[in-house]
């Protein structure tokens, strides 16, 4: 299962989405303010500095760029 943590107006999570639904895979997305908070992303993802942040199975993938090559 792939978990996209996103925010609103945000490309590259739009991007993350689009290529999970291309390649038929499982996932949710998570969206800032309405589904977590920044006090818990920052806690979940101590260093992350950009939107998305993405896991998989559990295990962090890092944003679209890392996902894309991940499932390549």
């Amino acid at each position: 299962m792939i978990e996209i943590w996103s925010k609103p107006n945000c490309i590259f999570c739009d991007k993350a989405e689009m290529l999970c639904k291309m390649k038929s895979l499982e996932y949710k997305k998570y969206m800032l303010d309405v589904d977590y908070s920044r006090e818990e992303f920052v806690e979940k993802f101590p260093e992350a500095r950009t939107f998305p942040q993405i896991t998989m199975d559990g295990n962090y993938i890092g944003g679209f760029t890392e996902l894309d090559a991940h499932l390549t």
